[in-house]
């Protein structure tokens, strides 16, 4: 399935809108809101929210800039929540507990919101963890979501060109209207960092002004689902990481020196390399790849010595991935990158629309696509076309 350099490919459903036909440019002379150094800005259809200043400075601005939006999806969770039988002062006990060790700029940020969204701190730390608490009660899910990176000898010069789906079920989809792409420029000489998902949750996609990019897959099909209840969420430390990295070898000493609180898959990607690290809570392998990585949901790292088969839907897309980077080598710039996302996995690819797993139907719900060198990203959310972003003329 060779995918020519310009093209509309039909992907089982819709023709892919390649992103600079699709896409409307951002125009940054033009906010649709400000409040207190914070600017909210439309790119198509999209919101991105610019904020500047101190972490309680910025927690403020994303509140007023969000409030509706916040609001909305609190009143999502809580509605949900509530049918099974939790108060909402049990949720936000359940969010406070989970926040418990977060750094200080996190909860400034928590803090900040509740000045003016109109909830309270402890509402914003029940938010974050909003989704997670969405899909687990009253029923477990699983997770699917992959990681695909390219350089060297895959794309036409060299250019890294990472990617990552965020795979869910179809009953997430009811947060898709109120997804941001948040851009925090602190003032305290950290990196400005963009994060990608709903209004106020937790971000599983992060990319930082230093061309560093970091997402996770779900990894508790290899790696158990022991969890340690006594250490940090390993994914709210992606803001931290994104923070205070600027290279790619002190992201990894980062991770490397980190233990999980459960199972997960990382995968980060630099200006000119990408790793992916599969993590136990007793251990973790970094992976490397020559001019090509993919990660799905399952471990690829021999040494393991895990017993049984992978999930034959993640071995599937994992192996998808991989043959559509081989038969693209060479020509993968960020546009071809966004055409192998576009593939379903029935078609050869690894991405889900309504797809039957476990009973339940899954979704693609959010895609990026992202050049670390000229810090561009491409977003799509499922149901919605790419947009692309400039982020170097939003960080600070």
């Amino acid at each position: 399935m060779f995918l020519q350099p310009v093209f509309a490919v039909n992907n089982g459903n819709d023709a892919l809108k390649v992103a600079q036909n699709a896409s409307q440019v951002l125009d940054t002379k033009s906010p649709v809101a400000t409040f207190e150094g914070g600017l909210r800005y439309k790119a198509g259809t999209y919101d991105v929210i610019v904020l500047n200043g101190s972490y309680r400075e910025m927690g403020r601005q994303y509140g007023a800039l969000m409030k509706d939006e916040l609001q909305s999806v609190y009143k999502i969770i809580t509605n949900s929540t509530g049918k099974q039988g939790y108060t909402i002062q049990q949720l936000r006990e359940m969010g406070h507990e989970s926040c418990a060790y977060q750094p200080e700029r996190m909860r400034a940020i928590y803090a900040g919101m509740a000045d003016t969204s109109g909830l309270t701190k402890e509402d914003a730390e029940a938010l974050y963890y909003g989704a997670v608490f969405y899909i687990m009660l009253p029923n477990a899910t699983k997770a699917s979501c992959s990681f695909l990176a390219a350089w060297g000898n895959y794309t036409p010069d060299g250019t890294l060109v990472a990617s990552r789906n965020w795979d869910l079920p179809d009953l997430v989809s009811i947060f898709d209207p109120y997804y941001v792409l948040v851009i925090y420029n602190p003032t305290d000489g950290s990196n400005s960092v963009a994060t990608l998902g709903p209004a106020g949750m937790r971000p599983e996609t992060l990319m930082n002004s230093a061309g560093l990019f970091i997402a996770d897959d779900n990894g508790i099909g290899s790696g158990g689902s022991l969890e340690y209840d006594n250490r940090p969420d390993l994914i709210s430390q992606f803001f931290q990481f994104m923070l205070d990295y600027s290279t790619l070898k002190q992201l990894d000493a980062g991770l490397m020196s980190t233990r999980p609180n459960i199972a997960w898959i990382v995968n980060v990607a630099g200006l000119e390399n990408a790793y992916s690290y599969e993590e136990t809570v007793y251990d973790l392998k970094r992976r490397e790849g020559t001019d090509i990585i993919a990660a799905t949901n399952h471990f690829i790292d021999p040494t393991w010595h895990l017993g049984g088969a992978p999930d034959a839907n993640s071995a599937t897309r994992y192996t998808n991935l991989l043959n559509l980077s081989r038969q693209n080598k060479g020509n993968i710039d960020a546009v071809t990158m966004m055409k192998i996302r576009e593939v379903l996995m029935q078609d050869g690819g690894a991405t889900f629309s309504h797809y039957e797993m476990d009973g339940l139907n899954y979704s693609t719900n959010h895609q990026v696509v992202f050049v670390p060198k000229t810090r561009t990203l491409w977003m799509k959310i499922i149901g919605q076309d790419w947009q692309e972003v400039d982020l170097k003329h939003l960080y600070s």
